[in-house]
């Protein structure tokens, strides 16, 4: 039964985010809070909310939402229907970047599969931030390459259908330029999609919100880890009205 959480948020301190460069990882580390909800179980008769958001967190956060849990606390506490939340299995390191980040393609893959088999006629909304927002994407247009291993098929048509709508937060993989960039970025990303990826990614462009900014260190190539891991203050509430729009209120 898929969990539907309480509007009360309990505020969490996660781990530290680093930054990646296309040769390696810098030093910098950035302390921030996000707000994880608690979970209650559905009640009896609904096993499949209206709504169910899946999202892929940071790099370093710990297991769960990650800051993002702000903005679906926020579409949870708009929505006019009946919302569940899950996030991605994976293990968002910078150690291992390409291989991380590929075991997160892996895993939301299944568990969109899986999600969709289960509740065929829910709205699926994806979620993901820096790593996560690279996974989330490359799942839906297809991944790899660029030094992130080979390349990985996008997700099947007949799943893909059932995504309502996308909110990513710092893609490394942002391409400027693409009808579904959100945000004052002027540069690509570390590691910028193929034209093959961008063509399927245009599918999707009317469901997909990716925000990022000038200045970010992933998804600028800039120098500002601030601007990186401060969407949920910018645009917090912009993306979450978006994907309650999309969803149908």
């Amino acid at each position: 039964m898929s969990p539907v959480h309480s509007l009360r948020p309990r505020r969490k301190l996660f781990g530290l985010l680093a930054v990646v460069t296309a040769s390696g990882i810098t030093a910098a580390t950035v302390f921030v809070m996000s707000n994880q909800a608690s979970a209650v179980k559905a009640p009896a008769g609904t096993a499949c909310a209206a709504v169910h958001v899946i999202t892929a967190r940071a790099s370093t956060e710990r297991p769960g939402e990650g800051i993002t849990s702000a903005m679906v606390s926020r579409i949870v506490s708009t929505s006019k229907q009946t919302v569940s939340r899950a996030s991605v299995d994976y293990p968002a390191t910078l150690a291992d970047y390409a291989r991380s980040s590929g075991q997160g393609i892996t895993a939301l893959t299944a568990q969109l599969t899986t999600q969709v088999q289960k509740c065929p006629d829910q709205k699926i909304v994806l979620a993901g931030y820096s790593q996560g927002a690279h996974v989330v994407l490359d799942v839906l247009g297809g991944g790899g390459g660029l030094g992130l291993g080979a390349a990985t098929p996008p997700i099947s048509a007949a799943v893909a259908s059932h995504v309502t709508a996308v909110a990513t937060f710092g893609d490394p993989r942002h391409v400027v330029g693409q009808a579904f960039d959100v945000g004052s970025a002027t540069k690509n990303g570390r590691f910028p999609r193929s034209a093959a990826q961008l063509k399927t990614l245009a599918g999707f462009a009317d469901r997909i919100q990716a925000f990022c900014d000038s200045g970010d260190t992933f998804c600028d190539s800039g120098f500002s880890t601030v601007t990186h891991l401060t969407y949920m203050n910018r645009v917090k509430d912009t993306a979450a009205s978006f994907v309650v729009g999309k969803v149908g209120g």
